[in-house]
């Protein structure tokens, strides 16, 4: 891996936290994700499930972790499974995890080769009433292709019928989306990470550049500052492409006059950053296009404030879309007329703002969290109003990762990240 090695401790802790929610008497089990087919003998760079990197820091395919906090012997309560290694695998594939090796970086004793799992699981569900499977009840997922973990819940109740099942993701929903301050530190270093290549951009971006050549000037600092690359598809979006929320062809050239929106940001330890920033390709805003950004900019702020324990998902969102409102009134998008006539359903400012302000983040850049429950310290979310304005061929959006604080307003974790107006234009002109 590029990155790091993160602390063992981080690991036994988020460990603990889960099995302390654990029904008595009860087996749960986590996956690694599959490596992914092309075609021919091709196949897509490997990806870990975070659910098993956030409670064992394992990161390669074909690992499975098994947690029994009531086991028999103290030695079954945490078990590694892992695909065994050996010299023709060192040469063709490069190092694979030993079971001393594994032990460093999860804090699991107990480590297994894959071959055993069966028969180790056998033993384990002679003992236990209940099996917690991890299924995907993210809000936004929706996947079509059977996992590996699919699979194995597919095959686990087959074989074991008399078992009553119950459900690891409400469990880690509610862990996984309040960070341990390692979890914060990493997360900031993919900020700063992120900071490095949008800083690397204000130089870079110039009149007939290509948005291609802006994701590889972003892709190469990235990589060199031990990142795989993007938390996600990088947006780079010139001029009136900004007005397509998910636009990543980023084939076209950016022009003179033209705003570029991008949304990207940068990954360290499988841990996300989530930065968006809108920067004129010229070196200066126009004065129409400085008092949108600004309206935006103002928006965020507000917003950003509002980030405290306690506040309620929907009772904030339908706040900040008050201050977009004002917001849009003042840029002459929206009239008096307008507010008093809309649909509450869908109100009149979602004409130019029409996706959500806020997401929680972490090891997935769309990270988990229940949004029916108060947002608590600790919490790390997005912030990332717009204005998109296809009449005039431009929208500007802008997004900093902040820490909900126990008292105060939240810590940005993108501080350092140029977004006054005004700053940018002295930069993008030194």
């Amino acid at each position: 891996m590029k990155y790091h090695q993160i602390n063992s401790a981080l690991f036994v802790k988020n460990r603990r936290k889960f099995m302390a929610e654990m029904k008595p008497n009860s087996v749960a089990v986590f996956n690694s994700n599959d490596i992914y087919p092309v075609s021919a003998d091709s196949t897509l760079p490997f990806a870990q499930h975070r659910d098993i990197f956030y409670l064992s820091g394992v990161d390669q395919e074909e690992s499975v972790l098994l947690l029994f906090p009531d086991a028999p012997c103290e030695h079954q309560r945490e078990i590694l499974f892992l695909r065994e290694t050996n010299d023709h695998i060192a040469v063709w594939e490069g190092e694979k995890l030993t079971k001393e090796r594994a032990f460093q970086v999860s804090g699991i004793r107990t480590v297994y080769w894959l071959q055993d799992f069966h028969k180790v699981l056998n033993e384990m569900m002679t003992y236990a009433d209940t099996m917690y499977i991890n299924t995907n009840e993210h809000y936004r997922a929706s996947v079509e292709t059977e996992t590996r973990e699919a699979r194995f819940v597919k095959w686990w109740k087959e074989r074991y019928p008399a078992h009553n099942v119950a459900k690891s993701n409400p469990i880690l929903q509610r862990l996984r989306s309040v960070k341990e301050s390692e979890e914060i530190d990493l997360i900031q270093h993919a900020c700063d990470i992120t900071e490095k290549g949008f800083r690397r951009l204000l130089g870079f971006v110039k009149p007939n550049v290509t948005e291609y050549e802006v994701e590889a000037e972003l892709a190469h600092e990235f990589i060199r500052n031990r990142s795989k690359g993007f938390a996600y598809t990088p947006i780079i979006a010139s001029g009136n492409n900004a007005n397509v929320l998910h636009y990543i062809e980023n084939n076209q050239q950016c022009k003179e006059g033209d705003l570029l929106l991008l949304d990207v940001a940068a990954e360290y330890a499988n841990y996300s950053s989530d930065m968006t920033r809108t920067i004129p390709v010229s070196g200066r805003f126009s004065e129409r296009q400085k008092a949108v950004y600004n309206a935006v900019l103002r928006v965020k702020n507000e917003a950003t404030k509002m980030l405290t324990p306690g506040t309620l998902w929907k009772q904030y969102h339908i706040e900040v879309g008050k201050i977009m409102t004002s917001e849009l009134l003042g840029l002459g998008l929206l009239d008096k007329a307008d507010v008093q006539n809309e649909n509450p359903e869908w109100p009149a400012y979602k004409k130019y703002f029409m996706h959500g302000t806020s997401h929680h983040m972490g090891l997935d850049t769309h990270d988990y969290g229940l949004l029916h429950e108060p947002m608590k310290a600790n919490m790390v979310f997005t912030v990332e109003p717009g204005i998109y304005i296809p009449a005039e061929k431009f929208g500007i959006r802008l997004e900093d990762n902040v820490v909900v604080q126990e008292k105060g307003e939240p810590f940005n974790l993108m501080r350092n990240i140029p977004v006054e107006a005004d700053e940018i234009e002295t930069l993008m002109n030194e």
